[in-house]
């Protein structure tokens, strides 16, 4: 399978750089499983669900990941950018930093206010721990526990997907609008995007429907903004993310199944993480560790019967995942669709509900 065969042609202005407000007026295009196409809002959802179906939602919430500073070598000083990816105890990180390859083994990084001794959390110093083959960094902080927390939270910045970044800086409406309404544990370095269009009027009103609301975390990683750099789709090796599926959740999706209703997961973190969680057998168990399902085309779903997404980058394992759920042709003629009407690209962008190609 071909790197290529996933491109396609998107207008730079179709990128959308601000959500919709209120966040559930965005445009939903609706994708049946024989692959008709459908205009609508994200407000119509409540009439596309029946009741007895589920909804999965991902509960990660992101944290204030990207931290700028310095990397300090005797007299020597370098402006570095860390953005922070996975706890591995009390004062340790692994992170993607920028310039990486000009990081050493030992080297002291002091990230946030460089000037140093303002007060005690307007900067962050550590060390570099590790460097691994695949970039990612390990930082020993001199802070540990709440108080690394703290001060985390105190000098990071919400880190805007790349495609945002690069055209405009974060701001306070950052902190609300990347963030899910019931967005509950901290982990994430990027927001499950397509929970971003739901409200509590909107979940009131797809709870007045009659179907049900389960809450599953999937800590979503920066890995989800790498380039897939292979042209052979298979030699791509994804970023492991933390995940969990409670026994409660689990239990209730089998209910749902056996009375004959239909999964319904709210992004492709939701959807990987109940793929991850559910067996042959299509029974979802309890799960808790990290995940590296890498979905293309081919792949036989085992739980979810449909999807609500955004739009995805050209050649991105997300575009290759809605293409193996929906139908690979006929994903390419909805984003042609979407793009020659008008929808909005990516994070902030417009929503789709896919139903599950018929096999």
């Amino acid at each position: 399978m071909k790197l290529s065969s996933f491109d396609f042609d998107l207008p730079e202005d179709r990128i959308a750089l601000r959500p919709a407000a209120p966040r559930d007026s965005a445009r939903l295009l609706l994708v049946e499983a024989g692959g008709a196409l459908s205009d609508l809002s994200v407000r119509d959802l409540p009439g596309l669900l029946q009741a007895g179906d589920a909804l999965v939602f991902n509960d990660t919430r992101v944290i204030a990941a990207r931290l700028n500073g310095v990397r300090i070598r005797g007299e020597h000083v370098t402006a570095v950018e860390a953005t922070l990816l996975k706890r591995l105890d009390g004062n340790r990180w692994t992170a993607l930093m920028k310039p990486g390859k000009r990081l050493a083994v030992g080297d002291r990084v002091r990230l946030g206010d460089e000037s140093a001794n303002v007060c005690e959390l307007s900067h962050l110093d550590a060390t570099v721990e590790a460097k691994a083959e695949d970039g990612q960094i390990t930082l020993a902080f001199d802070l540990a526990g709440a108080d690394l927390d703290v001060g985390i939270a105190a000098i990071g910045h919400m880190p805007l997907p790349p495609y945002i970044a690069a055209k405009r800086g974060e701001d306070e409406r950052d902190h609300a609008d990347y963030q899910t309404v019931y967005a509950r544990v901290k982990g994430s370095v990027a927001a499950p995007t397509a929970g971003l269009h739901f409200t509590p009027d909107l979940l009131d009103a797809i709870a007045a429907r009659g179907v049900s609301a389960h809450f599953v975390t999937l800590h979503v990683g920066a890995g989800t903004f790498l380039p897939v750099k292979t042209e052979d789709v298979s030699e791509h090796k994804m970023h492991p993310e933390w995940g969990e599926v409670s026994a409660q959740a689990a239990a209730a999706l089998n209910a749902v199944r056996a009375a004959g209703g239909r999964i319904v997961c709210v992004g492709t973190t939701a959807l990987r993480l109940i793929e991850s969680a559910t067996g042959e057998d299509g029974v979802v168990r309890p799960f808790a560790d990290e995940t590296a399902i890498f979905i293309t085309p081919g792949y036989a779903f085992r739980a979810a019967d449909g999807l609500v997404t955004n739009f995805h980058l050209p050649k991105s394992t997300l575009f290759m995942l809605v293409s193996a759920f929906a139908g690979q042709a006929v994903m390419k003629r909805a984003y042609d669709h979407a793009i020659g009407n008008g929808y909005r690209f990516y994070s902030y962008g417009d929503a789709s509900l896919l139903w599950r190609a018929r096999s």
